[in-house]
């Protein structure tokens, strides 16, 4: 007796109440193996193939999620770059504000960094929520620095400071008698402040010079317009340091002290003036024993 080496499937195809058709599939034993190593084949393919396309598919969301933070870092650096702007921005007005007030900027100050000076502290990184945050206080810090420069400025134009350090007031605003003897008086328009000859003398504050050269009765004198129709005058002095139209800084040296024209030794004929209208000096003038601090401190 023969051995059927063939495997019979049978499959229905068709039935009905009269006949039904049914077809026959033989597969021989030897392509069994075969066969279900050729799906397991196609499976572990299949199978590698979604795989695959699991990998392909993470990647680009990776590439993806990566690209996005590539743009918010960007966008983050940029914002980093106008904030230390900023940040620079203010120092700047922070300098150019003591300079106006007289407070004197520390030694070595600078913008740059890797000087030596020890820094720490925990590492706290900033997200974009928070540069916002510090961004728009930079902006309102931006403009009260300015409002307050502003005001500054403008306060640094009034004759506020001694226009001799270490000097001592002699005759004062209004009458006196002639200093040339005799029994007459007259109107003294302004401070005299007695000092040696060649002490330097200073703007009393932010003005352009008006006039320098020589009066009579003032011999050399500096006149120098604050505006608003505020001057002040610089008489007897024995040198010039400025001429005319040059623009002054608060404490800047002007000249130096001397006994040109209607004097009787060394000293500082200093006049303010309202719209040429002399008014006393002294109004402007701080206590006398702060007069050298103010004229060191204003001097640039």
């Amino acid at each position: 007796m023969t051995r059927d080496d063939r495997l019979y499937a049978f499959i229905v195809a068709r039935t009905s109440r009269s006949r039904s058709k049914i077809r026959r599939i033989s597969i021989h034993k030897r392509w069994l193996k075969p066969a279900t190593a050729l799906l397991c084949l196609v499976l572990c393919a299949a199978l590698y193939g979604l795989y695959g396309m699991f990998r392909a598919a993470q990647h680009l969301k990776i590439e993806q999620e990566n690209s996005r933070l590539r743009v918010e870092n960007e966008k983050q650096r940029q914002q980093l770059e106008k904030l230390e702007n900023r940040v620079d921005a203010i120092e700047d007005t922070s300098r150019r504000i003591a300079e106006i007030s007289g407070t004197p900027v520390p030694e070595g100050e600078s913008k740059q960094e890797g000087n030596g000076r020890g820094a720490g502290g925990p590492l706290v990184e900033m997200d974009a929520q928070a540069i916002a945050a510090v961004e728009t206080r930079a902006v309102q810090l931006e403009q009260e620095l300015r409002t307050y420069e502003s005001a500054l400025r403008e306060r640094a134009r009034i004759p506020s400071i001694w226009p001799v350090a270490g000097g001592e007031t002699t005759d004062s605003f209004g009458g006196r008698r002639d200093p040339f003897g005799g029994s007459s008086s007259e109107f003294h328009s302004g401070q005299d402040i007695s000092a040696e000859r060649g002490t330097p003398v200073y703007a009393a504050g932010v003005a352009t010079v008006k006039f320098a050269g020589t009066q009579s009765g003032y011999g050399q004198v500096i006149i120098l317009d604050h505006g608003d129709g505020i001057t002040t005058r610089y008489g007897h002095l024995s040198k010039l340091e400025v001429v005319a139209g040059q623009q002054l800084a608060r404490g800047e040296m002007i000249g130096r002290v001397g006994s040109t024209g209607r004097s009787t030794g060394p000293h500082l004929h200093y006049e303010v003036r309202i719209n040429e209208e002399p008014v006393n000096p002294r109004a402007y003038l701080p206590a006398p024993r702060e007069q050298h601090d103010r004229v060191t401190c204003a001097q640039p």
